[in-house]
Formats: C-alpha cells, structure tokens, sequence
C-alpha cells in the first residue's frame, strides 16, 4: 500500500489501464495499490490467513459489501499481495454460465475460468499453467545436471519421469489424483521429447476441455480412469493446491467474485446445490480436509442475508455464518469467516481523492488542475446528497471525480465553479425544484468539515 508521503511513480502503462479501469468502474486488475485507501483492518486480516496457507492450513472467507463499496478492489489489492508472497492465484466471478454446480457444464466452466486465470508472481495476468510447469521442468533438470544426468544421456527421460512421481506421490491419494499425476509425469516426457501435440492434450485434460474418457484417451494416447467435470471440478482445484507446494509455491489462493449470481438462481434445488458446494468447501477448510488452500467470495448483503433465497436461506451456512449473539453495530469480529466491509470515512475519501489527483496529474505530465480546497469541495459536494453518509460508494466517488478531471482536460473553458453549477443544476431537476430554486438549493448545502478537520 503506498502513502502519500511517500513518491509515486507508476508505471506508465500499469497507470494508464488504472485510470481508464477506474473511470469506466471497474476494478483494476494491475496497480491497485496505488490507490489503496483504508481497510488496513481487513488487509491485516487477510494476510494473516495467507500466512495459514504458507503454513499448511487452508481458509474460506466471505467479503460482503454493496454494489461499488470495494469487494472486488479488495480481493484484487490481496490477490496481489499473495503473489509477491509466492502464492499461485486463480480468479472467476461467477454469471448465469459459470456456477459452483449445475448441469450444462456451469461448475466446469468456473473451473476453466479458474485454471485461465492462474496466475503467478511472474505471469500476474493469467495463463500461468504452462510457465509454472516449465519453471518446474527447468529446476528438475538443472538438479539432474548436477548429478550429471544431461538431456541428452538415455537415461535422462526416465529420470525426469521417476522424480515427478516421487514429488507426486502423496497427492494419487486425493481423488483423481493418480490420473493427475500421470498427465503432469505425461507432459515432462513431452517436453523431454519436444512432443507438442502431447504437451497441448496434457494442458487440455489439466484445464478440464475433454468432454469425456474416450476423447481424453485418443489424444494423451493413454487411459485415464477420469475427465474433470461438474461433479468433480472441486477436488482438482484441491489437487493445484497441493501441487503448488511441490513446485515451489505458498500454496493457492481462489477468488470467487459476483456470487449474487447464485442468489439469482431461481430453482431452489440448483440454487442450493450451489449453496451445498460451498458448504462442502467452507468444511474442508476449516476441518483439515483441504491443505495449502485460500478462497475468498465476494457477495452484496442480499447474497448472505436474504432468508428466502440467501445464504441464511440454508441453516447449516446460517449457524456457520450469522453474527454471535454478542455482535451490535459500531464493532467488528475480523475473525470471522464474514468481513462485512465499512463506509470509508470523509478522511479516507479525501485522501482517495488527493492520490488520485496525483495520479492523474502524473499521467498528463502536469501540475495538478484542482487545489486542495477544491478537492475538498467536491468530496463535500459528493457527501451533501441524500443518503450519501451511509450509501456513497468509493466507485462513485472515484467515478465522478476522474470524470471532472477529463472534462476539465477536454474543455479548457469549463472550470471547477462551472462545472459544480451546472451539476447542481441537473440534481434540481430531478428532484423536480427546477431553475428557480438552484439558489436556495446551493445555499443549503452544507460542508462535512473543512481543511482543518482533516486528519490523514
């Protein structure tokens, strides 16, 4: 997380994509840390459970916020986090096409998106399935190269082979896991033998594109007793868990976003089938049954709460779930398998509102257009519409702030004063107080604290 004390200079093509994802409201998916205001908390928090998974343990947590509050910013301000501390991570947010569970493949395909979106240190956008195995490969035949076993000795393809299923050995027991290590022994042999078709159907059968055995056997060429499915999609991804360990790794962070798409769900029996998966994975994590494994889902209120058709919705996730008895508004359990993510307070949104006048500013090669006073006017105009103390979101603020910015940029004859006059205007309108009252309506608004106030 970076200070404004500290210099910030950015990358011009990771700011670039920063300041045009947070102006279309949408979360970064590179350089959120430079705009991480607050949730120290809820940082702290969650690095503490990526040092469980460093350790061996495994965790489930739920982020629940409205729409625009930071969820998903969160989760990718720590998916960052984990992968400079060595973590494999893979991320999908689920849709009417990508599930938990469901026929038509909805489970498998958030188990493709997953496996798509693995993602490491060195390939932090995904696609990391091929290069974290090459690594692997590389480090097995530099340690081979010390016992003078070469890739060109006879014996070195057998050699490779007989150290992948030593490092494999104790993942067979899992489920599906003789089959898993026999395509990962499969496609070393064929990078030892420079096989490309063989390498191509290992990473197919590994990201779960067969449909079944049949077409699985004729392209590795050999019988596998399974395909990854809907029903089984689950145990795989505690499979990369363990395999992430064996390579290297801290272990594998999962981030599952949009899960209001499962409250959406209208059939009640798919819609807790939906509701039973993740039961499943909350117990593993928190039983034993699953090591070296995180997964963080984002979800509205609505998702957790709605006793028809939410989480509560299913007793055994209420009594895992709901607040304890002793819980009252004002505090917070972070150790709760529920992080229920705050309204950033005025000084946190000033300071969101200086970085990214800082930002912008960086990125146009200029001094900053607004003073400070002004920045402070405008989070005060921000904060004087009805509601806004509870209801402003960070991706409003962010939103309409960038917007003033690029007006500003595209029509050097607009200034700050004229552009808050004319939102004024439009906010008369449509509480129907029309032209003649945009006096009174300015008059009455009224500055949440002022410069002095500000504590940052």
């Amino acid at each position: 997380m970076v200070t404004d004390n500290q210099e910030m200079r950015v990358p011009k093509q990771i700011l670039s994509n920063l300041l045009l994802s947070l102006a279309s409201g949408v979360v970064p998916r590179t350089g959120a840390p430079y705009i991480a205001i607050g949730r120290r908390d809820e940082i702290d928090s969650l690095l503490g459970n990526l040092s469980h998974v460093a350790e061996g343990g495994a965790f489930a947590r739920f982020l629940i916020g409205r729409y625009g509050s930071g969820k998903s910013f969160l989760m990718q301000l720590i998916r960052g986090y984990a992968l400079e501390r060595g973590f494999l991570c893979a991320d999908a947010d689920l849709s009417p096409e990508r599930r938990l569970s469901g026929g038509k493949g909805a489970g498998l395909a958030t188990y493709r998106e997953l496996i798509r979106n693995l993602a490491s240190k060195s390939s932090p956008d995904g696609g990391a399935l091929p290069i974290v195995l090459s690594r692997h490969f590389v480090r097995l035949r530099a340690a081979l190269a010390e016992e003078n076993i070469l890739p060109d000795s006879p014996a070195f393809a057998d050699e490779i082979r007989k150290r992948v299923y030593k490092d494999l050995a104790d993942i067979e027991d899992g489920v599906g896991g003789f089959d898993f290590s026999r395509v990962f022994a499969e496609y070393y042999s064929a990078l030892v033998e420079g096989d490309d078709d063989r390498k191509s159907a290992c990473l197919k059968w590994l990201r779960g594109e067969f449909s079944g055995k049949t077409e699985a056997k004729n392209a590795l060429g050999f019988q596998v007793s399974t395909v990854i499915t809907d029903e089984n999609w689950y145990d795989f991804i505690k499979l990369f868990a363990d395999l992430s360990v064996k390579l290297g790794y801290s272990g594998l962070i999962v981030y599952i976003d949009e899960c209001i798409d499962l409250y959406k769900i209208t059939n009640r029996i798919s819609r807790e089938a939906n509701y039973e998966k993740i039961l499943s994975i909350f117990n593993d994590t928190l039983q034993g049954k699953a090591e070296h494994i995180g997964f963080i889902f984002g979800g509205t209120p609505q998702f957790l709460e709605d006793s028809k058709r939410g989480l509560y919705s299913y007793d055994a996730l209420k009594s895992r779930l709901e607040d304890s008895k002793y819980y009252s508004a004002g505090y917070r359990n972070l150790s709760s398998p529920v992080i229920r993510l705050r309204r950033l307070s005025d000084n946190e949104l000033f300071a969101l509102i200086k970085r990214l006048t800082k930002l912008y500013a960086q990125s146009e090669g200029r001094e900053e257009r607004l003073t400070e006073e002004q920045q402070l006017k405008f989070l005060n105009e921000e904060l004087s519409r009805a509601g806004a103390d509870e209801l402003v979101t960070p991706r409003e603020i962010i939103r309409d702030y960038l917007s003033l910015l690029n007006l500003l940029r595209d029509n050097p004859d607009a200034t700050f004063e004229s552009l808050t006059e004319a939102r004024r205007g439009r906010q008369a309108d449509e509480i129907g107080e029309g032209p003649v009252n945009r006096g009174d309506m300015r008059d009455a608004h009224v500055s949440h604290f002022t410069l002095s106030d500000i504590d940052i």
